[in-house]
């Protein structure tokens, strides 16, 4: 490096420093989910956008976000043992090699997982990692020890997240999983000091939300998995520097001034960022993320959430989720269960929307949401062009509840080029 590319007032012999060798390690399995992460991220968008990717074709990417999840099994098997932060990205991989019908690569993914979830399900607290104080495996943990049905072990490790991560009124604290250390090395201030929204509130929100998803009864999971996204965006300050955390104690009370370990935050927020809405028994209808409005029976929201990609709705138990496109309003007939959803209009860069319907709690009286109108499959989403008039799409009217009542009926309108819907009724 050039002279003075480094401080030299700094000790840069400790453990908090590497050296050259030791950065061009491979035996560290932490590293592994970030760059797999960052493959995945251009798989998608090269897949599912147009003109924003042209370096390589998108089984390119994908190819390598694969092979850097087997790496992790292999050249770095000692830490692999442990759950990773942003380890769920492991799973979104192997759901889109299924999807891509890149059936052997699936398998062996699926197998080297399952080796590291029997592991932990010998385990009666299945969410160590390589220092005893850490909350930074629960995430990929609780995602795998749920996939291959060991559930047990994922109410154990949820407990672990609830027992540090606070509900308190206050931003500081909501959401806010308990960490003290990570300013030694990853701070310009280093000290052992409380740290408000460390990277474990937007890594420890995703099976919190995960959760309230399948449980959406359970208004404190949403409360404090919600409070834990959110409050990673208190790590920016006004002039948009990202912090690793908010130092606590009051002779400072301001964002560290390094951004060491800031980037697992912002793909728990990337990755939970959604809207919420539901009927709280004493609130009434409530949008976490959302602008919400009542008229009688009906009900409105629009999102207001970075993405604009994901909403829950939670008395129908229904989790509605964009690859493409972004979601505009949502309208909701609260006595019959109807929808109606407005979609962005294309772009350059989106000419279609890919829609993706869940039902990860199952609500009584609530039946399957099915598309009235034919539309085309796109590995396993819902395609729902654009045009310059409206495209509809309705939900199969088939589908009833108990009551007997249609579950759905879903109208997608895709705005004109021009922005302007003629008739959005």
């Amino acid at each position: 490096m050039p002279p003075g590319y480094y401080r030299s007032d700094f000790d840069w012999k400790t453990w908090t420093s590497w050296s050259k060798q030791a950065s061009a390690a491979v035996d560290r399995a932490y590293d592994y989910p970030h760059v797999a992460a960052l493959y995945w991220v251009l798989y998608r968008l090269a897949r599912t956008h147009q003109g924003l990717v042209s370096h390589h074709p998108w089984n390119w990417y994908l190819s390598h976000a694969y092979e850097t999840s087997i790496a992790m099994t292999k050249y770095a098997s000692g830490l692999a043992e442990f759950g990773q932060m942003e380890g769920d990205i492991f799973l979104q991989i192997l759901a889109d090699l299924r999807r891509e019908e890149m059936t052997s690569e699936a398998a062996d993914l699926e197998a080297k997982m399952r080796q590291r979830a029997d592991r932990r399900k010998s385990q009666a607290y299945p969410y160590g990692s390589e220092m005893p104080w850490d909350s930074t495996g629960q995430e990929e943990v609780y995602a795998w020890t749920k996939y291959f049905g060991y559930n047990d072990k994922a109410d154990v490790t949820l407990n672990a997240i609830l027992g540090y991560d606070p509900a308190i009124p206050h931003w500081g604290y909501n959401g806010s999983a308990r960490r003290y250390w990570d300013f030694i090395f990853a701070a310009k201030y280093r000290r052992l000091e409380r740290q408000l929204h460390h990277y474990g509130s937007g890594l420890n929100a995703i099976p919190l939300l995960a959760e309230y998803r399948e449980h959406p009864d359970d208004f404190y999971l949403l409360r404090v998995g919600y409070a834990g996204t959110m409050g990673v965006l208190t790590d920016i300050d006004r002039d948009g520097f990202v912090s690793p955390a908010f130092h606590r104690f009051p002779d400072m009370l301001r964002p560290d001034p390094l951004s060491g370990d800031s980037g697992p935050n912002f793909f728990g927020y990337a990755w939970n960022t959604a809207t919420y809405i539901l009927n709280h028994p004493e609130f009434g209808w409530l949008a976490f993320g959302g602008n919400l409005t009542r008229h009688g029976s009906d009900v409105s929201a629009t999102p207001v959430d970075s993405a604009r990609q994901r909403i829950y709705v939670a008395p129908l138990g229904l989790w509605l989720r964009l690859d493409a496109g972004q979601f505009v309003k949502l309208d909701i007939n609260a006595q019959d269960g109807n929808l109606r959803i407005t979609l962005a209009s294309a772009t350059s860069f989106t000419h279609e929307a890919l829609l993706r319907i869940e039902q990860p709690a199952r609500i009584s009286g609530i039946g399957a949401y099915e598309p009235v109108e034919k539309l085309k499959i796109v590995r396993g989403a819902m395609g729902c062009p654009s045009r310059r008039a409206e495209s509809i799409a309705r939900f199969d009217r088939h589908a009833m509840n108990r009551r007997g009542i249609p579950n759905a009926l879903f109208v997608a309108l895709m705005r004109p080029p021009s922005g302007i819907v003629e008739n959005a009724g």
